[in-house]
């Protein structure tokens, strides 16, 4: 067992080396781990390399490009695998699931423009997989606000930083 953490925890700092350091690689992979169900965020590293003289269109389509495919990836999980998830790994039960599938009936498909806040937006996508919403409907949901909110970032960095 011993073998196995020193190898695992070599590759965490590797991959923590690697994501520390500014770079459209480290910036996409970043975003993409920071959409799926990982409680992690990108935003800082998008700030980083703004503040650093990094093009900043290229900057922000990077970082949301990684975050929409990341939430497409949940989304990919939510339709194969996201009853096991919620049952068998977070402990879901079922009531608690028919009360968030009333919530998204009640706010509606659109909610995915919200994938984006913190906490929320990862279930989000991954219920939008499990309750099959039209992928195009949920990737233009989703890639806009993500989009969005990388631009919003960018403009008060710019901003600051004048």
């Amino acid at each position: 067992m011993g073998h196995f953490d020193n190898q695992f925890l070599t590759y965490v700092v590797a991959l923590q080396d690697w994501i520390g350091t500014p770079g459209y690689p480290a910036l996409f992979m970043l975003s993409f781990l920071a959409s799926t169900l990982l409680p992690i965020g990108s935003e800082w590293l998008l700030i980083l390399m703004l503040t650093k003289g990094y093009p900043h269109w290229a900057t922000i389509m990077t970082a949301t490009a990684g975050n929409y495919l990341g939430a497409a990836c949940t989304y990919l999980i939510g339709i194969y695998g996201g009853r096991w998830l919620i049952e068998r790994v977070m402990g879901v039960s079922k009531e608690q699931q028919e009360r968030a599938r009333s919530y998204y009936h009640r706010y509606g498909t659109f909610s995915l423009f919200f994938s984006w806040l913190p906490i929320i937006g990862d279930p989000l996508c991954l219920v939008g997989g499990m309750m099959r919403i039209n992928f195009l409907l949920f990737s233009t949901l989703v890639a806009s606000g993500k989009l969005l909110r990388y631009i919003v970032t960018a403009w008060i960095t710019l901003r600051a930083i004048g």
